[in-house]
Order: C-alpha cells, then sequence, then structure tokens
C-alpha cells in the first residue's frame, strides 16, 4: 500500500518540490492511463478524480509544511492518519468500529512514536500545515473505503493519478519557473511515479475494497518499522531498546487488527459447521 509522501530527506530534496511533484504525478497519470485507461467511465473518472484532489490536498499540505517545521515533526505529525482514519471512517461512512480497532489504532500510534521518538510538545505554522496533510491522508482512506467497493479499482486508481496531476500542473507555473528536471533526479521521478505512486496506489485501492479504514491505517503505520529494519540491514543502524518496543507495538497492532479477527471468524465458522454436521434425526442416524 501507499505510503505517506517524503519527508525533507526524501526525493523531493533532489528538485524543487512543485516541479518534481508535478512531473512525478504527470509521469504517473500517464502510465495508469496507458494501462488502465480504457477501464475509466464517467462515473469512475469523478469519483476517483474528487478522491485524488484530496490525495493532492495532503502532498501539498504535507511539502508547503516542510519548509516551516522539522522533518522529525513532519514524519510524527503525519503518521497521525493512524488515529483520524477510523474518525474520518466514521463521520464519513457511519461505519461503527469494534474495540479492537481502537485498540490496535493505539497502539500502533504508540509504537510508531517509540520507533521514530518522541512527540512534538508544540504546534508550530509548519506543524499545523503538516496536521492538514494527516487530515487530508485520512479522509483519503476514509473514501476509499467507501468507493472502491464500488468501482473498478484500477479505473479509480487511474483517475486519483490524474486529479493529482492536474493540481501540481496547475501549481508549478504558479511557484517558480517551468524547467525540465535536470538528469540527475529522473530515476527518482520514474520511481516514485510509477512505483509509489501508480503501483503503489493501485494495490492500496484494490486493497480497500476488503478492509476497512482502520485496518489500512494501522498496515500503513508498518512503514518506519520496515523502513528501520532496512536501515539495520543495509546502513549498519542499530534500534535502541525504545525503538524495538514500538516496533513490537506496532507488530502487535496489525495482530489485533488483522489475525485476531480472522480467527474469530475462522472459530464461529467452524461452530456453524461443527452445529449443522450434528444436527439430524434423533440417536444420530442419517435419514432415510
Amino acid at each position: 500500500m501507499a505510503a505517506p509522501p517524503e519527508g525533507r530527506s526524501g526525493s523531493a530534496t533532489l528538485h524543487r518540490p512543485w516541479a518534481f511533484l508535478a512531473v512525478r504525478f504527470a509521469i504517473a497519470a500517464t502510465s495508469a492511463g496507458a494501462l488502465w485507461g480504457r477501464r475509466l467511465d464517467r462515473s469512475s473518472l469523478r469519483v476517483g478524480a474528487g478522491i485524488g484532489l484530496v490525495l493532492a490536498a495532503g502532498y501539498l499540505a504535507q511539502t508547503w509544511g516542510l519548509r516551516h517545521t522539522t522533518a522529525t515533526n513532519a514524519g510524527l505529525i503525519t503518521g497521525l492518519f493512524v488515529v483520524l482514519a477510523p474518525i474520518a471512517d466514521r463521520a464519513l461512512n457511519r461505519v461503527m468500529l469494534r474495540p479492537a480497532a481502537w485498540l490496535a489504532v493505539l497502539a500502533s500510534l504508540i509504537g510508531m512514536c517509540l520507533l521514530t521518538g518522541r512527540p512534538p510538545t508544540r504546534l508550530a505554522f509548519g506543524d499545523l500545515l503538516v496536521l492538514g496533510c494527516a487530515v487530508a491522508f485520512a479522509i483519503h482512506i476514509a473514501l476509499l473505503s467507501r468507493y472502491a467497493r464500488r468501482h473498478d479499482p484500477l479505473a479509480l486508481t487511474t483517475a486519483q493519478m490524474i486529479g493529482c496531476a492536474l493540481v501540481f500542473a496547475a501549481i508549478w507555473p504558479v511557484a517558480g519557473p517551468v524547467e525540465p528536471p535536470p538528469r540527475e533526479v529522473w530515476f527518482a521521478l520514474a520511481l516514485t511515479g510509477l512505483v509509489a505512486s501508480t503501483a503503489a496506489y493501485a494495490v492500496q485501492t484494490w486493497a480497500q475494497r476488503r478492509l476497512s479504514a482502520a485496518r489500512t491505517a494501522v498496515i500503513l503505520t508498518t512503514e518506519p518499522m520496515f523502513a528501520a529494519l532496512f536501515g539495520i540491514a543495509l546502513a549498519g543502524e542499530r534500534l535502541g531498546r525504545v525503538q524495538i518496543a514500538g516496533a513490537a507495538l506496532i507488530l502487535a497492532a496489525v495482530v489485533l487488527s488483522e489475525a485476531l479477527p480472522a480467527l474469530a471468524g475462522e472459530r464461529r465458522s467452524g461452530r456453524r459447521a461443527s452445529g449443522s454436521g450434528q444436527s439430524g434425526p434423533a440417536g444420530g442416524a442419517p435419514p432415510t
């Protein structure tokens, strides 16, 4: 699934961020259109483009906020979409959440804070902008939970990428000169456009036909944990005890959100099958 966008240390630092986002989503929209454009109809285009506008608002708020706050604060505050997604789902879709889902959300939020560092103690202007980003991502997840079941997920992905591309294409000439990106950033543009945008949002849209907003938000919080694991494997970094505890909490949240409900469903199915197998004439004799 798609993770939240890059922070100050991500690919956007290689080139002017608005230009980078404009070209990234132009690549995403072009590739998605080439692959799945025939699946689009008027309804999926309208709905998907609207969802794409919400997604673009999240990227816009985070990119602007990064100019006025630290990358650490931005990462943590963006991660609040974990808490906000089920709230948005409740507000927009009137979804009743099980206590286990709320516990998973709380555990994943605490785990993310432990893994990435202490939470910010105050909100500056940039922090508020990034908080707006978290709200936008939460609404994006809730909207996908509502509409992914009603539309072709690949058509919906294509429309989302088109919506994002139009937003940043409009912002680019206002924010600065329209110039081709330098050669050294084209690999990053292709990677983020094709993999982190087209492919990732296609997977997320498809998955949200089956997953609730709360479960999706919890799964997306595994991103910092996997980032830490790759840091250990590739960069020789080490986790402290607090960070290890945070990673364990995130894993526990995923188990609480995903594995336990699945096991409970299997037990209920087994009981129903057992009960139906025991029904029949008295004495256990098969009917004649």
